[in-house]
């Protein structure tokens, strides 16, 4: 075991037998450690339950191709814990990152208090002691009572699309959820406002009206397609000819015309040159991600492979339409190689797909008791009328997809899945 992972075993243990979602935890640590949440760059704060991810890493890449730099903020991470602080554009190196998470456990004391709140306090640390020009922070549950929403005055907040997801904290309807996610919203500072449903918006809204913020809103102040090839972005101040997003997917035209409008409306010191630079660049592993390595060895050939870490129903309705959209221009048969947790609604997940005719093999996520097992979440499948059959491992689900001739072979349902296939792989992140 590293110094890192023996760190955060002992801050697991730290964690409340149960969980109330509240700020008073991490404000408690903050207010030992000076106070570092106040000693920040301007901060871009962003909530939503799809694309954060994906907007975080368009707006940074924008940023870079102007010069600036970055500090960013993200979870889960994929392989190694460090990808979840980049400081000034690099990963927190294992000496910083280990100290600063002593500091923490030695201001903390003992007190009870979650792994994503004391490693969050860790990540603040970190950046209020490195120079940047912005700071790019996303949210990890919900927003209003989320660890990272103790930032009084951010420069901007952006909330993504917001669907059900983590009904257990959040609330069991759209409205609730959109409420949760408002809670990054602050008095004074600007917000921009990603496709929304109807009461997802409506909710938004209400929650921006009271706090005497007209957001950016797209659909209304903004909007941006695909067009011939090209990504075309509109506004009040006119129109911009773009290249197409790097990543894959259709729903990620939307993810950067999202980033391209708090760009514009923060007043981001980026031309449009950048952004188009940042739109050929930019980088985020395992958001339907070809895959290429050591598992591409256990398929024959002329095979695709894909990796996507989408998790909850509204991740399996943008896997899908990305997949619809490929077999438009390259008919494959499908096969896809799931594993997800048990709180996920997998026969939601599922029935996106069905016009698809996928070939669907169910696996376990390795150490973790939390995810379906392989025969439960087959069976989810076959009730469904899907061809589906459990397996022991990802690793056995690829074998069974080299007897289909010429398939599209899509591993997706996690991001801890997704995880773990990149460390099989041998893909570094950095």
């Amino acid at each position: 075991m590293s110094r890192t992972d023996a760190i955060l075993t002992r801050l697991l243990s730290l964690h409340p037998k149960l969980i109330d979602l509240n700020l008073s935890r991490i404000e408690r640590l903050l207010e030992t450690l000076g106070r570092p949440q106040d000693k920040l760059p301007p901060v871009i704060h962003v909530a939503g339950t799809n694309g954060k991810g994906s907007t975080v890493a368009y707006l940074r890449a924008f940023l870079e191709a102007a010069g600036k730099s970055v500090h960013v903020y993200t979870s889960p991470h994929l392989v190694n814990f460090r990808e979840r602080i980049r400081l000034a554009g690099r990963l927190v190196t294992n000496r910083a990152l280990n100290a600063a998470l002593e500091r923490c456990e030695t201001a903390n004391a003992g007190a009870p208090i979650t792994y994503f709140e004391i490693t969050t306090a860790a990540a603040f640390l970190l950046y209020s002691e490195v120079e940047a020009d912005f700071l790019l922070l996303e949210v990890g549950l919900g927003g209003r009572f989320d660890a990272t929403n103790v930032v009084d005055h951010p420069l901007g907040a952006v909330i993504t699309p917001v669907s059900i997801d983590h009904v257990e904290y959040l609330g069991t309807t759209i409205t609730e959820i959109a409420g949760e996610k408002a809670g990054i919203l602050k008095r004074g500072s600007k917000a921009v406002i990603g496709i929304q449903t109807e009461a997802g918006r409506d909710r938004l809204l209400a929650e921006a009206k009271i706090l005497r913020i007209k957001p950016f809103v797209a659909g209304e102040d903004f909007d941006g397609f695909a067009q011939d090839g090209r990504l075309v972005y509109q506004d009040d101040e006119g129109l911009l000819d773009l290249p197409p997003p790097r990543l894959a997917g259709p729903h990620q035209y939307d993810n950067a015309v999202l980033a391209i409008a708090a760009s514009r409306h923060f007043g981001l010191p980026v031309s449009d040159a950048h952004i188009a630079i940042g739109l050929r660049s930019v980088d985020w592993p395992a958001r339907l991600m070809p895959l290429r390595g050591r598992l591409n060895a256990l398929l024959a050939p002329g095979q695709e492979l894909w990796l996507d870490g989408g998790h909850n129903e509204a991740g399996g309705g943008v896997l899908a339409a990305s997949l619809r959209q490929m077999s438009q221009v390259d008919r494959r048969p499908l096969v896809l190689i799931i594993g997800t947790f048990a709180n996920k609604d997998a026969a939601g997940y599922f029935n996106h797909f069905r016009d698809l005719e996928p070939t669907i093999y169910t696996v376990p996520i390795p150490g973790d008791r939390a995810a379906w097992t392989a025969r439960a979440l087959a069976d989810v499948a076959l009730q469904l009328g899907f061809v589906a059959r459990p397996l022991r491992s990802v690793s056995a689900g690829l074998r069974r997809a080299a007897e289909t001739p010429n398939a599209r072979v899509v591993i997706c349902g996690s991001l801890h899945l997704a995880g773990q296939v990149l460390a099989l792989n041998g893909t570094a992140l950095d």
